[in-house]
């Protein structure tokens, strides 16, 4: 991200005149094919290709997705389900298996790179309009704080207003 401290171009105008929107897009759609071109990108192209032509990996990847499914049938009964604890098992192992093969811890890696990558311009973007705009991402355990997230302005509901 080292080349990315240049000012865009709407920091560039004062707070009177506003932004051409053709403007602002033809940059985000500049800054979509800058990202393309990303090491990270990269990275994460050239690991999604691995991972789709391991025969091992699709194996591992059809015996997880039947662990799951079956599963997914003992849940509609609940945890009482005679089979619950053995069908759970069975997606933690066939997870174990698919986490175990290089291609694929490698494939995650470069997917949470490049995520935290797109987070951070979504943040740096979101930030300059306002610091209490929503900035969505895929984390399931945030630990962002202001609003919406349980921080500082005590909203709990997820809006300020």
């Amino acid at each position: 991200m080292a080349g990315m401290t240049q000012i865009l171009p709407a920091a560039e105008l004062s707070a009177t005149e506003p932004a051409d929107l053709a403007l602002l897009l033809t940059r985000a759609y500049e800054l979509g094919e800058s990202l393309v071109r990303s090491a990270s990108a990269a990275e994460y192209a050239y690991w999604k290709a691995e991972v789709l032509q391991d025969a091992k990996v699709q194996d591992l990847k059809k015996q997880f997705l039947q662990a799951k499914e079956k599963f997914a049938e003992c849940e509609r009964f609940g945890r009482f389900h005679p089979d619950y604890n053995a069908a759970l098992e069975q997606v933690y192992e066939a997870q174990k298996r698919l986490d175990e093969v290089e291609s694929v811890r490698k494939y995650k890696a470069a997917e949470n790179s490049l995520d935290e990558l797109l987070t951070d311009i979504s943040r740096t973007l979101a930030f300059a309009v306002s610091q209490s705009i929503k900035v969505p991402d895929n984390n399931p355990n945030p630990k962002a704080s202001g609003c919406g997230n349980g921080g500082s302005c005590s909203c709990g509901s997820g809006g300020c207003g």
